[in-house]
């Protein structure tokens, strides 16, 4: 390597003197994913959820870490309900946990459900109450130039010219929810193309930030806890996230001020939503546009898991065969054979 290039690497992996765990938490969303996956289809949202809690569980236990949940199940008896501490003992982390990012898709047989951890520093994953948002997200190309605060017509002219494309070959994707009408006519106006999608807006946040979907912007009401995991994963990737609270009760607006939110109509960016160093695992459950869900075999699974790291500076996509047995009747296949 010439000077240059060792300069260079050297700066890539600057900070990561200690050794970082990021790609150990794929374990943990693998082995949701391996055990969401078996109720593919099986209409029991309940059944699909807990198998794949359980395998994170289990997964979290055997790492290095402090772990305490901040974004994770609602109920308290839930091994991985907000407040509960995981791992074996080691580094203080504060985690985000979506065992089965689109339940509804696993047990409709559907498309694009997967298994979602998000791991920062103590204090970095902002606390929010347990209600919908307001959400935008784009990649890096239109960084920048959205604003959650302007008309759905405007943010598609901004994004357009930022692809430089016309807005009828900008993708939208927003959840079909009839919520959502008003937004749906608003972008279907504009000229653009919609996406819609049954479950998952942490997925499509993700797609809309990675060129070769040819998604580009993800809008619409969705979850707190999709917004942390959806902040998470695109300051990775360089994109941007606007949320704001959306509550649909008195009591809402009382919640949110108790947890130190006296304007409800503030808009969050991706740096207030999650800061300091970040950590996104995601493993693909059953086949979407951005991963593919797990393939079971004769003595083994095929799963696909996406790696992102700001701490390493790095984005990676990983194939991975796990064995049931020692005694193998099967052979290591390339991928796509």
């Amino acid at each position: 390597m010439t000077q240059t290039e060792l300069e260079q690497a050297g700066d890539a992996g600057a900070g990561t003197a200690a050794p970082c765990l990021c790609e150990a938490y794929a374990r943990a969303t693998e082995r949701a994913a391996l055990a969401g996956a078996r109720w593919l289809g099986r209409a029991d949202q309940e059944g699909a959820e807990e198998a794949a809690t359980a395998g994170m569980c289990l997964a979290l236990g055997d790492l290095p870490i402090q772990g305490r949940v901040v974004i994770g199940a609602s109920t308290e008896d839930d091994p991985l309900a907000v407040g509960k501490e995981v791992g074996a003992g080691g580094q203080e982390v504060d985690l985000a946990l979506d065992p089965l990012e689109g339940r509804g898709v696993v047990a409709r047989g559907g498309n694009g459900a997967m298994s979602m951890i998000a791991v920062g520093e103590t204090g970095s994953l902002l606390t929010l109450p347990d209600m919908y948002m307001r959400k935008m997200a784009v990649g890096p190309v239109a960084r920048t130039r959205i604003d959650l605060g302007r008309p759905a017509a405007d943010n598609l002219r901004a994004i357009a010219e930022g692809f430089g494309r016309r807005i009828n070959d900008i993708t939208t994707i927003i959840l079909d929810r009839p919520r959502h009408h008003d937004l749906i006519e608003e972008v279907r106006n504009a000229g653009a193309r919609i996406k819609l999608i049954q479950d998952g807006d942490v997925t499509a946040a993700i797609s809309a930030a990675i060129r070769g979907t040819n998604d580009h912007l993800a809008i619409g009401i969705g979850g707190t806890r999709q917004a942390i995991l959806s902040a998470a994963a695109l300051r990775c990737l360089g994109g941007e996230l606007q949320a704001q609270l959306w509550p649909t009760s008195r009591s809402e607006i009382e919640q949110a001020r108790s947890q130190g939110i006296e304007d409800v109509n503030r808009v969050f960016t991706t740096e207030e939503l999650v800061s300091g160093e970040v950590i996104v695992a995601a493993t693909g459950v059953s086949n979407g546009d951005l991963l593919r869900g797990v393939r079971y075999l004769a003595d083994s699974a095929r799963t696909h898991s996406l790696v992102m790291c700001t701490r390493c500076n790095w984005v990676r996509f990983v194939d991975g065969i796990q064995f049931f047995a020692r005694e193998r009747r099967e052979e290591v296949r390339l991928l796509g054979f």
